[in-house]
């Protein structure tokens, strides 16, 4: 049997799809649902390094101005006397208003990496600057969490491709961007075609029969995530979409604890603000279509909504309006569900600087490990272990 080209390129997607979880859609049709009340993560990845001070910013602080001559934000919202929030970011200050946001600052790591890919690989492993880990902290959680699970299902990455942070070395997440498109593509006649072809290889054989697991389950994911149709209108975003995708999950009957999202590119050297501006503004429409949709389903208290990115940028403005590669940032906590609300700790000391850059106070893996201990309810010193304490905002 001979393959086209063509058709050899889109067996590929889908059977990569689905090779990252063999036999993921038919775990689908278990009996496997979250139990009610139980606690559902929803991450948001801000790749490409946002730059924190033009996110949180420290209004008051004289330095902040003289640094950002050109890009200092003056119309923030104001969220106390010290701290205002981007004005693209209005929903934000709503939430913190409403006590449903949490912000903390100055996260970071000891030796900082300014390269994307390598910081992006510590922040998805939770390892040290020094370390390679061929595993996500997310991943390990399933490792951890699924060792009795045949066919774990319990996260799920919104992509073409799946991330670092939700491979295990037992378990990985499932990557798609669209329940419709994977269905579609699964329904195509030469696919169903494909499966029947009989192959004695053992190796190509457990291919096709991983790829006949997808083509003849497709259809269970697409039913699900239309099956509790929301009324909410989205912005017609990407971003807006893949979180209303995710939205009509979370209201089905699903076994996903863990959702993965991204959205970017953050890489501001040159005319920051028009850029930041444009990702916040489409960040800032699709959390509040996000939320209105999970309140009025009444699930709000139980999902926690927290976003990162892989650094901060320098203090001071480079010379295009835009600014380079730097350290620690900061990451917000959106729930019903937070025991503290507001600005957890001090902003950055622009003071104390390590040759321009910000000087990291709190650490990203004691971040992981309130989430996996206090939300997941995990082990996190075996996911992760971290036995430097947790946080209790959650």
């Amino acid at each position: 049997m001979l393959i086209k080209r063509r058709d050899f390129l889109k067996i590929s997607s889908l059977a990569t799809a689905s090779l990252m979880m063999p036999n993921f859609l038919k775990a689908m049709t278990l009996n496997e649902a979250l139990e009610p009340n139980q606690k559902i993560l929803v991450v948001l990845q801000f790749t490409g390094g946002n730059d924190g001070l033009n996110t949180i910013i420290p209004s008051k602080n004289d330095i902040y101005f003289k640094e950002r001559n050109h890009i200092a934000i003056k119309d923030s919202l104001s969220l106390n006397d010290e701290t205002g929030i981007n004005p693209a970011l209005s929903y934000f200050k709503e939430l913190y208003d409403n006590g449903e946001l949490s912000v903390m600052n100055n996260v970071g790591y000891p030796n900082p990496d300014k390269s994307h890919f390598r910081s992006m690989d510590i922040w998805h492993s939770a390892s040290k600057s020094d370390e390679f880990l061929e595993t996500g902290w997310l991943g390990r959680f399933l490792d951890e969490e699924c060792y009795r699970c045949e066919h774990p299902t319990q996260a799920l990455e919104v992509d073409d491709m799946l991330s670092l942070a939700l491979k295990g070395e037992n378990n990985k997440a499932f990557a798609f961007k669209d329940p419709k498109r994977l269905y579609q593509t699964s329904q195509e006649k030469y696919f169903k075609s494909l499966y029947d072809y009989h192959h004695d290889d053992e190796t190509v054989s457990y291919l096709y029969q991983t790829l006949g697991s997808t083509i003849n389950n497709a259809d269970y994911i697409f039913e699900k995530s239309k099956s509790k149709k929301t009324d909410q209108a989205y912005p017609n975003s990407q971003l807006g979409k893949d979180f209303k995708t995710v939205a009509s999950l979370i209201k089905s009957d699903i076994n996903t604890q863990v959702y993965y999202l991204s959205v970017g590119s953050f890489d501001t050297h040159v005319n920051q603000n028009e850029r930041q501006t444009k990702l916040f503004s489409d960040i800032n429409e699709a959390v509040k279509s996000f939320v209105a949709d999970l309140k009025s389903n009444g699930v709000f208290n139980d999902v926690l909504l927290m976003t990162f990115s892989e650094f901060g940028r320098r203090v001071a403005q480079n010379a295009s309006n835009g600014t380079d590669h730097g350290t620690a940032n900061q990451m917000f906590f959106i729930s019903g569900g937070l025991k503290k609300k507001g600005i957890l700790n001090a902003l950055p000391d622009l003071q104390k600087l390590n040759e321009g850059d910000l000087i990291y106070t709190e650490d990203f893996r004691k971040v992981y490990a309130t989430i996996l201990k206090n939300w997941l309810k995990a082990d996190s010193s075996k996911v992760l272990g971290w036995k430097n304490g947790i946080y209790d905002f959650i």
